[in-house]
């Protein structure tokens, strides 16, 4: 099927001769006289290219692009003008245009730059394909209330260009959440960074965020580009940015009121256009008590909270959850889609899964490559996991309880008491040491009756 090229001109010889050029190359033009037409002609006829005069009546060209690109973000548009500046040129490649052409007309550079914005056109198109593939490996899967309502949220923020704090415990997905926001928002077409704060020493985080200039320090062989640099104009993650230095914190808090820095051994101040989305799995609050994050750090990423829930507490979304991974990892390794039998998924549901998604991902992915068969049976699941759940079912085992859940909750607290115990009731060392977060160990006891005065 041949392209169509709207032709969006007030004057009469313009359209007459593009008209002729452009069919003569096998092009469908379709044509409109001013800027509402072509709106109008732009829903009907879902163009591939616009060739758009900036000077006309009713509506003039740059409100014409800012209008189609509302509606069509990856339009593929040439502005074209008589009375063009470099201003002109400038503006409308920031609403979005590809090129300028100046009149009159040089119909060969009309079917040169036309030739190219298709091209440029069709691998747009062909990046948001892969794009939208890439982020299904890395949806947000489940349909328990609260993760539904944790989509719901994220689709209304990620339309704003406000920075979000991501809370959860290790391997529930925050960095999911992050990457949900960056493709539903209008920076999607722009990087998405991601770096972790836990991972890097402290004298190299800053170099990663924020870069250095050559000579800044012993290795320093040339200017690098840091993260912020990178993420220019898109989103970037700061994950665990709860074990992020002080200083570095001071820096980050800059960017975030002055949307400026300064490269590592650099007097040179740089504007940068990012969305910081950040997450941790600790108690920033009681850091912030501890001394160790600032609060006016927190509160400049605190504008929009998220808790992403623990597994256990979604244990409906586990077979959706299995299902997932199982089409993930048959694609991945070329292999026919493996079952499993609804009793090994109930086996898994009943499991507390201390590392939450992540965990259940591996497992899949363990149980994928070892299962010689089609079928996933229950004696193939892992002891430890297998014991766990099914410890209150175990045949000829005393059942005092009336419910698997009252088992779970009362091994819990009895746990809970034993880890206070060990660690003096201190709250904050009894969290670390258990992997949870302060706030819901101080939860937990709450609802188990421990006091923790005691």
């Amino acid at each position: 099927m041949n392209e169509t090229i709207l032709v969006v001109d007030d004057e009469q010889n313009i359209r007459t001769a593009l008209a002729g050029i452009l069919e003569d190359e096998g092009y469908r033009p379709v044509f409109a006289k001013d800027g509402l037409e072509a709106l109008d002609m732009a829903k009907k006829e879902n163009p591939d290219l616009v060739l758009l005069d900036i000077w006309m009546p009713r509506l003039d060209g740059l409100e014409t692009l800012q209008a189609l690109k509302e509606f069509h973000p990856l339009l593929t548009v040439v502005m074209m003008s008589g009375h063009g500046t470099i201003e002109t040129a400038v503006k409308s490649t920031k609403l979005g245009a590809y090129d300028f052409i100046e009149k009159p007309l040089s119909l060969e550079k009309v079917l040169v730059t036309v030739k190219n914005g298709l091209d440029v056109g069709r691998l747009k198109a062909e990046n948001d394909t892969l794009r939208t593939v890439a982020f299904k490996g890395h949806d947000m899967v489940g349909n328990t209330p609260a993760i539904l309502q944790l989509q719901e949220q994220v689709r209304r923020v990620a339309a704003t260009n406000a920075s979000v704090l991501i809370t959860g415990e290790n391997g529930t997905g925050k960095e999911l959440v992050a990457r949900a926001i960056h493709h539903w928002s209008p920076r999607k077409e722009k990087p998405f960074v991601e770096i972790n704060c836990a991972a890097l020493p402290e004298e190299l985080i800053e170099s990663e965020l924020f870069g250095h200039e050559k000579g800044a320090f012993t290795g320093a062989v040339a200017q690098k580009k840091g993260k912020f640099d990178l993420a220019d104009g898109g989103t970037i993650f700061l994950d665990e940015i709860g074990d992020m230095s002080l200083k570095t914190q001071a820096k980050v808090l800059r960017i975030l009121q002055e949307r400026k820095f300064e490269r590592v051994g650099g007097t040179k101040t740089i504007e940068v256009d990012v969305r910081v989305v950040a997450a941790t799995n600790k108690d920033l609050p009681g850091e912030i008590r501890g001394g160790t994050f600032r609060e006016d750090l927190f509160y400049r990423l605190n504008v929009v909270p998220f808790t992403v829930p623990p597994l256990r507490e979604r244990r409906d979304d586990i077979p959706l959850l299995v299902e997932h991974f199982l089409a993930i990892f048959a694609q991945r390794e070329g292999q026919e889609r493996k079952k499993m039998l609804p009793e090994t998924v109930e086996l898994l549901k009943g499991y507390d899964w201390p590392g939450n998604v992540r965990e259940l991902r591996n497992i899949i992915e363990r149980l994928v490559i070892m299962t010689p068969g089609k079928v996933i049976t229950p004696d193939q699941v892992p002891d430890t996991i297998g014991s766990a759940a099914g410890e209150a079912h175990r045949p000829g085992a005393p059942l005092e309880l009336n419910s698997l859940r009252e088992a779970r909750e009362g091994f819990e607290r009895e746990f809970i008491l034993q880890k206070l115990e060990e660690n003096g009731w201190n709250i904050s060392r009894t969290a670390e040491a258990i992997e949870l977060e302060r706030s819901n160990l101080y939860r937990k006891m709450k609802s188990y009756g421990i006091d923790a005065r005691k």
